[in-house]
């Protein structure tokens, strides 16, 4: 009985050494599950490696047959919306960052525009009455033209038979058929100083001449030699070079930045380092519907005929400087459909995307309205990819429970 007693105190005593080794090799080969130097990590969820918004409770393939990844609890901030990246990530993605600066904002416009005829100076060619051109003197848009230079000649049946009228009035000296013949004549577009001579020498003139009523270039030419015409022809519009209007784009969001009076600068590509000084003269009144811009017209001096129509211009309209606000790089800003955000730097790797109100535009910069303070470090690259990782959902439920 003793020794069948001590045969079952021997078997006990090996299945425990048993259980003590396999323990010991299990706490070697898994340190997550115990020993002295291990730490056990808890996994929150399990995500798809291409898309985190796709969480599972249990390991198990993503959509793309991918495995997916455990989210440990040490791995995930308290704060709603947090992400934490490892810097190597991070210096692989090339993040950049800025710090929130607050200051007085200069009210700064930097635009486009092109370079276009003042159209006050414009001069359009039309005739009252139907004929056909002859001696056409310029035949190409944007030969020069002198004050007082013959444009063309014009063949008209009707202008010969008003003519001939006024002669046969004089003949009869009849008062009322000379003043109607004259009247008549001048309706139909001949001068003073023409229906004049025609009355002291008696000759009629098969061709009227359309002499140029001041300097400048043709903006249009809409005949050729021998063309017939009528009063309904634009036959051809002069225009001045020593005034010209500077046409910008102003975008929509800028728009209330722009009043009439405000000083203007315009440069050039092909003058580099030389820049016109001017006005925005005026404010056109509604936005272009394709562009969804407003345009600004600017007038300048244009000695020398610098500016020459339809050249590239950059444009910066400059108006007075804000209050102290809060403001960062506009590479910085994330513009969403019903939002704007910034990702905010956290330190040691931890980011967060941040819903901010905007105020102006000035340059390179925007200002915040609200969601920044100044000193805030913020994410001016790569901060598209680190949004996509951030919970925005979590942080807008955050932002509207702290309202």
């Amino acid at each position: 009985m003793r020794k069948q007693m001590i045969i079952v105190a021997v078997l006990i005593a090996a299945i425990v050494a048993g259980i003590a080794i396999g323990r010991s090799w299990t706490t070697n080969d898994n340190p997550t599950q115990g020993g002295s130097d291990a730490v056990e990590r808890d996994i929150l969820y399990w995500v798809a490696p291409m898309d985190p918004n796709f969480r599972r409770d249990e390991p198990g393939l993503s959509p793309m047959g991918m495995d997916l990844v455990p989210v440990y609890a040490d791995e995930v901030d308290a704060t709603p919306g947090t992400v934490k990246i490892d810097p190597t990530v991070v210096n692989n993605l090339g993040v950049r960052t800025a710090v929130a600066e607050s200051s007085p904002l200069p009210r700064r416009i930097e635009t486009v525009g092109y370079v276009g005829y003042d159209e006050d100076t414009l001069m359009h060619v039309h005739l009252r009455v139907d004929g056909w051109i002859e001696g056409l003197s310029v035949t190409t848009t944007g030969d020069s033209v002198r004050k007082g230079q013959v444009l063309f000649e014009l063949y008209s049946p009707t202008l010969v038979n008003a003519q001939e009228e006024l002669l046969l009035a004089l003949q009869s000296q009849s008062t009322t058929m000379i003043k109607a013949s004259r009247e008549r004549l001048a309706s139909l577009g001949m001068t003073l100083g023409e229906i004049n001579d025609l009355a002291e020498d008696r000759k009629i003139k098969q061709r009227i001449r359309k002499y140029a009523m001041h300097d400048g270039v043709v903006a249009h030419l809409g005949v050729r030699e021998g063309n017939f015409v009528t009063p309904a022809s634009n036959v051809m519009s002069i225009a001045k070079l020593d005034r010209v209007w500077v046409l910008a784009e102003v975008f929509e969001r800028q728009a209330g930045l722009v009043v009439p009076g405000q000083h203007a600068e315009v440069e050039l590509d092909y003058l580099p380092g030389r820049r016109w000084q001017g006005t925005v003269d005026y404010v056109y009144p509604e936005l272009d519907p394709v562009t969804r811009t407003l345009k600004v017209r600017i007038r300048f001096a244009n000695e020398g005929q610098a500016l020459r129509p339809n050249m590239f211009a950059r444009v910066t309209l400059l108006g007075s400087d804000s209050g102290s606000v809060v403001h960062v790089p506009r590479e910085a800003l994330i513009r969403g459909g019903s939002v704007d955000r910034v990702v905010l730097a956290l330190g040691d790797g931890r980011f967060r995307s941040q819903v901010v109100e905007t105020g102006i535009e000035s340059g390179d910069r925007v200002a915040i309205r609200s969601g920044l303070a100044a000193g805030d470090v913020i994410v001016t690259s790569g901060q598209f990819l680190i949004d996509s990782e951030s919970d925005i959902d979590s942080a807008l439920r955050r932002m509207e429970q702290t309202q």
